[in-house]
Formats: C-alpha cells, structure tokens, sequence
C-alpha cells in the first residue's frame, strides 16, 4: 500500500501542471500516510528545475552508490533527470525495505522485476505504476492463486462462532502481534495456509477487511472455548476434531 500510494504520488509529480518536480529532500520523514495514502509533508525542496546541458556528458545521475548516464535533449535540459531521481529515491528508500516481504510467493517474482527494474532505471514512472497496478489486480482478483488440490473439505465450518482471542503461535506477516492474523481472498486459500503451519489446528474468518478488500483470518493453534459471534465462521481440521463432540 505505501508503495503503491508512493508511485501514484510520484507519477503526478512527473506529469503536474507545473512540469516534472524533483523532491530534493526525498526521506521517509518527509512522507506521511493520510486515510490510505501517501502525502509530502514539505514542499519546500521541491524543485521544477531540470538539469541543463550540452551533450549527454553533461547529464549523469550521481547516487551514492550509482551512477546513470542519461540523455541530453534539444532543448537543452537532461531528459527525466527529475523523474529518474523521485524514482531511484523511491527504490531505495522505500522498495528495497518494503517490496521483498510479506506478499504471497507466487508474486514475489513480479515485486522483485520492479525492483530490479527501478533499481537499473530501466522502468520510468509509466512502467513502474502499470506494474505495480497489475500486481495489485492479481492480488484483489485472486488470479495469483495457483491450481492446487482443494483443501477446505477436510475443515468442518460453524457459521456464527470464532474463538476466545487470547495469545497463540505466531506468524509472518502477521497483523497482529499476538498471533497469526492474515489476509486472505478466500477460505480455500485459509485452508492452503493453515495446512502449511504445522500449529494450525483452525482458523476464523471474519467480515473484517483490508484496503484492497480482502478478508482477514485468524489462524488458530487450538479449537476449543468457542463463542457466538453473528460475524464470524470457525472451520476446524476434521483431523483435530476427530473423536470431539461439536
């Protein structure tokens, strides 16, 4: 989500009206979150100015521990620099920090083209958004999902009931710290998950959602002191609940 908003924030700064703004001072400090997206917070480094120059000697990139060449247009003006500078800022103050973890496997591949992409300057900020919007698309849609044998018919479901919260085996990423919270796209995927944990025994879903619309499930090391809850549904491996009363 930070990323994304980052690349929306980014690909306006390079087509505003003004014309392509570098922000000078690019630091996480400088950014905040606001109802879901990403804001700077100060302007007063943002500058409209583009590089001038007489051939594309003139127009080299310098990064701490990069350098691009880039191109010297016939206006005069190194071509993108601006661009290019938000965007190489962006990767490695933000992507390489954030983009490796967390996302499902099958789209870990396509998070790291774009960071290996961003990171050469090889994607402008038009690539870099498509990119990042499709990965978005797979990941709301659920096309991600790999063909696998279906797994949910080995839980029983109790519509109307989840556990008592309390502390139990941990996960990663998780949105809670005390315990294994995640977001799924739907309960088979649930069941993929708690099939690969070897604590998990159940797991909750609730109509609680994430920013992209996805549903969040508590997978659960134990079954037992179920209570009502109209918004919840329990799905218990048949396997634990085996030789138990219901």
């Amino acid at each position: 989500q930070i990323c994304l908003s980052l690349v929306k924030l980014l690909f306006y700064l390079a087509h505003s009206p003004l014309g392509s703004i570098a922000l000078l001072d690019f630091q996480p400090r400088q950014f905040v979150m606001v109802d879901g997206n990403l804001k700077v917070t100060d302007m007063d480094d943002a500058s409209t100015e583009e590089l001038s120059c007489k051939e594309d000697n003139d127009c080299t990139l310098d990064f701490p521990t990069k350098s691009f060449p880039l191109k010297c247009s016939v206006a005069g003006k190194c071509e993108g620099i601006n661009e290019k500078k938000n965007l190489f800022n962006a990767y490695r103050y933000f992507f390489t920090y954030l983009l490796p973890h967390s996302a499902p496997p099958a789209l870990r591949p396509l998070l790291s083209d774009i960071l290996n992409a961003t990171g050469d300057l090889r994607y402008g900020i038009n690539e870099t958004l498509r990119a990042f919007e499709k990965v978005l698309h797979l990941y709301k849609s659920g096309l991600y999902l790999q063909k696998r044998p279906l797994l949910l018919k080995d839980y029983i479901s109790l519509k109307g009931f989840r556990t008592v919260e309390g502390e139990d085996y941990k996960c990663w990423p998780s949105y809670s710290h005390l315990g294994c919270l995640l977001s799924i796209h739907s309960a088979e995927e649930a069941a993929a998950i708690c099939n690969s944990q070897l604590q998990c025994q159940s797991f909750i879903v609730t109509q609680h959602r994430t920013w992209t619309g996805r549903a969040l499930a508590s997978f659960q090391g134990s079954w037992t002191d179920l209570i009502p809850d109209t918004n919840a549904v329990v799905y218990i491996k048949r396997s634990a609940s085996s030789g138990e009363r219901l």
